[in-house]
């Protein structure tokens, strides 16, 4: 566990509700904000990245990876750029 994510447990553990970690955050200063902020989302990354991990692991990720290589053979894809609407310069 890291410092950060140890951090955010003890500030979570020193609240016992929703209601109070809202009010907390609401009288946060700015810069305080912000660090937090960073630190969950980094948190909440670390968590998907292991999931992603744990399911690739597990299997459950080769019915679709299958129908992708299938769908890049027939030429049915297309570029990342493409698909996310972006136009070359």
């Amino acid at each position: 566990m890291s410092l950060n994510s140890r951090r955010i447990g003890l500030l979570v553990g020193l609240m016992s509700t929703v209601e109070e970690i809202k009010k907390r955050l609401v009288a946060c200063r700015v810069r305080s904000f912000g660090k937090l902020t960073d630190q969950l989302i980094a948190r909440r990354e670390q968590a998907w990245d292991a999931q992603l991990e744990a399911d690739a692991a597990a299997g459950r990720l080769d019915t679709l990876w299958s129908e992708a290589e299938k769908e890049i053979d027939a030429g049915q894809s297309q570029s990342r750029d493409a698909f996310l609407g972006h136009q070359k310069l």
